[in-house]
């Protein structure tokens, strides 16, 4: 690795503004931010709806940050930081892979600069906090019924999904049945990754909704004394930190909120950082362009954000062919009938991109197998559906030089005007907004609500909450709201189950089917193969 000083003096910044931790990781304080508005160009990486195969988002932002690099250009990096659960379940890591890597790759993954466990504390706090405003009766017509904030862990347990806390009696706390979900999926994550500086940090938390009381009056954080105190479990994971791509390139590594009930981006702050110390910033959105994109638009960029001015989708000849109808273990076969099938995939990426008025380059992540034929009709698809350019990238192989035409082809992108644009005014309905994305996104014939849900949708317009985005909590595998659907499924039902209110990072999600914010570990998870050498370095991560 270089030094970390070179890194960040690649950025403009001086090595005394940094706040080490240790000789490889940093932070970035607030106050050391250039004042100067941005210039860097920022381009988005999304995908193509995701297979379990995993298609190389992370890899090609790296790859391609330091293909920009070799094309003479100063690119950083901003990133997600990896969630620790799924590093010992069946996800692993988020550093990247092959040759397109983030270092130091263990202390990433891992405990990091701490800021995820920071996050979990202060969500953990305010949970105490709120049983103890009921225990002692310090919010009038709030009862333990009433509460709605879980707890948070950071490791997969299916175990603690539904749990009853209280046992005991009286003294001890109200009877009540809650849950835990992982640290990641913790609003206060989506919080931290929105909020511009510590006032716009305290002013969400102070709006985190926990319950509701006896008549129907949102109870928040404010209202249980919790904000000063998350605060201060906050003040250092609102900066950004600082490592490096293996090719010695400045990578920004903040916040990491999850990409189906939340934004799935990096912060709003890194991206600010980046936009003032390059040319070119390459971030992720994550799962494909229906999810992440769409999310990085309306949940990030419209509500202040650093606006994108291209964006690439991630597409594999292996996924077309699974949403054709391949089984996983079929996928590198030739089978061009099935590979045609599943073009429509990557059109649609394409299309979700363009419809927000980003222009689109099609990076085809190659694979050995992969055969000229496939390649080919897959950058004809790609084409044919708009794209500005259609390129294979062998960033996970050979690093920045695999990336170089992919690089090329981004600057010409981004060179291009944007008109960016949105799927739905923000003054309309949340009716109307579900629907919007339902029909323009996820190819939905009409949306159908359950009665609950409709009534909780009047009920949070009546609370003010009408005019914030929607956020639609989905599978990851389909368009759809159906995990089965492969493809692009056209004129389906797409059913609305429940509402739930986010206040704080300031979005309403809606849920669609069953969504799982506590992973539970697989027979063989990855933790069994995580250790320690004689040199005490983390071997076996995933």
């Amino acid at each position: 690795m270089r030094p970390l000083a070179d890194v960040a003096a690649a950025m403009g910044l001086p090595a005394h503004v940094l706040e080490p931790y240790g000789w490889s990781m940093a932070k970035v304080p607030l106050e050391a931010f250039p004042s100067s508005a941005g210039q860097g160009k920022l381009v988005v990486v999304t995908a193509m709806t995701p297979t379990p195969l995993g298609e190389g988002k992370t890899t090609t932002v790296i790859g391609l940050v330091d293909a920009l690099a070799r094309a003479g250009k100063r690119p950083v990096a901003t990133l997600r930081q990896p969630s620790m659960g799924p590093v010992f379940g069946s996800k692993g890591g988020g550093t990247g892979g092959g040759r397109a890597s983030l270092l130091p790759e263990a202390d990433i993954n891992l405990h990091f600069t701490g800021d995820a466990h920071a996050v979990a504390a202060a969500h953990n706090l305010l949970a105490a906090l709120a049983n103890a405003a009921v225990h002692q009766e310090l919010v009038p017509g709030l009862d333990a019924g009433g509460l709605r904030w879980r707890y948070v862990a950071n490791v997969e347990d299916r175990a603690l999904r539904q749990v009853v806390i209280g046992l005991g009696g009286r003294q001890n706390a109200p009877l009540r049945e809650t849950g835990f979900d992982i640290d990641a999926a913790s609003e206060i994550m989506a919080v931290l990754g929105l909020s511009t500086g510590y006032e716009d940090l305290r002013a969400r938390l102070g709006r985190l909704v926990v319950g509701f009381a006896r008549d129907g009056t949102p109870v928040t954080a404010k209202d249980v004394n919790a904000v000063g105190p998350m605060m201060a479990l906050l003040r250092h994971a609102i900066k950004p930190n600082l490592v490096q791509t293996a090719e010695g390139q400045p990578a920004l590594v903040h916040t990491g909120p999850f990409g189906n009930i939340a934004q799935g981006c990096s912060s709003v702050l890194a991206d600010l950082l980046a936009s003032r110390c390059s040319d070119l910033v390459v971030t992720e959105a994550g799962f494909g362009a229906d999810l992440g994109f769409e999310k990085f638009m309306h949940l990030k960029t419209r509500m202040g954000g650093v606006p994108p001015n291209a964006a690439v989708v991630v597409v594999t000849v292996r996924a077309v062919k699974w949403h054709g109808g391949a089984a996983l273990k079929e996928v590198a076969k030739a089978d061009m009938e099935t590979l045609t099938r599943g073009l429509c995939t990557v059109e649609h990426a394409v299309s979700v991109v363009q419809k927000f008025g980003v222009p689109a380059v099609v990076a085809v992540n190659r694979f050995p197998e992969d055969r000229p034929e496939e390649l080919g009709a897959l950058k004809a698809a790609a084409l044919r559906a708009g794209a500005d350019a259609a390129v294979e990238s062998c960033v996970f192989s050979r690093g920045g030089e695999g990336g170089i035409e992919l690089a090329e082809a981004v600057i010409a992108a981004s060179q291009r005007p944007a008109s960016l644009r949105y799927l739905y005014p923000i003054e309309a309905s949340i009716e109307e907004k579900v629907a919007a994305l339902a029909t323009q996104v996820y190819n939905a014939g009409e949306v159908e609500w359950e009665p609950e849900a409709r009534v909780q949708a009047e009920r949070y317009s009546r609370h003010g909450w009408g005019a914030l985005p929607v956020c639609v909590a989905k599978t990851h595998l389909s368009i759809s709201a159906d995990p089965k659907k492969r493809g692009c499924p056209q004129g389906h039902t797409f059913p609305i189950r429940e509402l739930r209110i986010a206040a704080g990072a300031g979005f309403v999600y809606a849920l669609a089917g069953d969504i799982v914010t506590m992973p539970g570990l697989p027979r063989r998870p990855n933790a069994f193969q995580i250790d320690v050498d004689e040199k005490g370095n983390v071997v076996g991560l995933v």
